[in-house]
């Protein structure tokens, strides 16, 4: 079935994960050779295209070695060698001469992997080649850090590779959560800066926009997307993830299925925009209470590893089209579209942050606005200083830009002392 789609198949024989190993997959399969045996041989035979295998170090360079002979004999086209036990961690040194011996002892290709710690650019990729003697290179984690490291030119700010891949994000409606891990591998130890902190508290991906710079874009492409759909209103297609930018981009909608009228509206559930008084679910409770309505029946199904939840109430099916990450999220968000439907609650409820809530994004969206202000401020100076007489312009403009230079000085001293924020240097 992959066959016609894939240019080649590898297979995993290297994941040291616990689940990995009670599944009897990846490095568990180190030490079953005639498993591994069966497994490539059938392969190789029932395929056209390609066949590689991956797999980490064994206690012993001979045992190791053992085993590749082993893999070769079922005529893979390539082996990827880990350079680690499945009981070491990224934190114990990767084994290059042991990879170098191996690739001695084989015939066919040898890929070296588990260098990402001393790879910080694309020259570090041929170092990391030379000192292990093999054909070439598997990255994972160096190239999650920062993917430009593959640039033979160099590699590129940060910041530039977090909005590059954020615009991808917008244009094709990625999975906040998925977009929020990608970011997270990206920053690293700069999740315990104050910024750092401010992104962990984000909750939509409109919100991740914000900090790089980029709402004014994610308005402008939900706009076009809404455009081309023919439709004033966001999308109600069930399956997406991403949450309406603000309450005047969503419509109630009304359906009957099967007998069973069904109210819709894509609402997602954001712990950050609530306070714990005021939880859908627990105002739909009092709701109901209040009304002698009959108690909220859920219900969920389980799409993609993601959640979608329904609610009862008098007899009528409300849900979100939105997928949420858990089934209480899930049914949070159902709760909401029944309190939305029955105008219970305002219509900007559960889209407008509560009181408090993302303090480290308050800090970091005030540092912003200062520095703009600095920056406003130095222009106005500069403008002013175009009026002068030209002799007197000329005096002036030095000193002025001395004073740029030290007011921008200071706002990234303070970054980087009280903050060691991410920005990029102020031109």
């Amino acid at each position: 079935m992959v066959e016609p789609y894939v240019a080649g198949l590898d297979v995993n024989m290297g994941c040291p994960k616990t689940f990995s190993l009670k599944g009897g997959m990846g490095a568990a399969l180190l030490t079953q050779p005639d498993k591994v045996k069966s497994i490539l041989s059938t392969l190789v035979q029932g395929l056209c295209i390609p066949v590689t295998c991956k797999i980490r170090l064994l206690k012993t360079l001979s045992e190791t070695i053992e085993l590749c002979k082993v893999i070769e004999k079922c005529g893979v086209s390539a082996i990827a060698i880990h350079g680690r036990t499945k009981e070491e961690r990224p934190n114990h040194p990767n084994h290059n001469d042991m990879i170098r011996e191996i690739a001695k002892a084989l015939n066919i290709p040898v890929i070296a992997n588990g260098g990402s710690k001393e790879i910080k650019c694309h020259e570090d990729i041929e170092k990391f080649r030379q000192e292990t003697g093999a054909s070439s290179v598997m990255i994972a984690r160096a190239a999650m850090w920062n993917c430009s490291i593959l640039r033979p030119e160099g590699p590129l700010p940060l910041d530039t590779v977090a909005e590059a891949y954020l615009r991808y994000c917008i244009d094709y409606d990625n999975p906040f959560t998925y977009s929020k891990y990608t970011i997270q591998n990206m920053l690293r130890d700069l999740q315990d800066t104050p910024r750092g902190k401010a992104f962990l508290e984000t909750q939509t991906l409109q919100e991740i926009c914000v900090m790089w710079g980029l709402d004014e874009y994610f308005k402008t492409q939900l706009a076009k997307q809404s455009e081309s759909r023919n439709c004033m209103h966001f999308e109600h297609k069930s399956g997406k993830t991403a949450m309406p930018p603000s309450a005047d981009h969503v419509g109630i909608i009304k359906r009957e299925e099967n007998g069973q009228e069904i109210v819709e509206m894509p609402i997602q559930f954001i712990r950050g925009n609530f306070n714990n008084a005021d939880l859908p679910k627990m105002l739909l409770n009092t709701y109901v209470f209040r009304n002698k309505l009959s108690h909220p029946h859920y219900d969920h199904v389980v799409v993609d590893k993601f959640f979608s939840a329904s609610v009862v109430v008098d007899g009528i099916k409300y849900a979100s089209t939105l997928r949420e990450k858990s089934k209480r999220y899930a049914e949070q968000g159902a709760a909401a579209v029944c309190l939305h439907a029955l105008g219970a609650v305002d219509k900007t409820y559960g889209f407008v942050p509560a009181d408090g809530a993302r303090k480290y994004q308050h800090v970091v969206m005030k540092d912003q606005c200062e520095r703009e202000k600095t920056t406003k401020r130095v222009c106005a100076e500069n403008d002013d200083l175009e009026e002068k007489s030209e002799d007197t312009r000329n005096s002036k403009r030095i000193k002025s830009k001395t004073n740029i230079f030290e007011n921008n000085f200071n706002v990234n001293h303070i970054q980087t002392e009280e903050c060691n924020d991410l920005k990029r240097p102020v031109n």
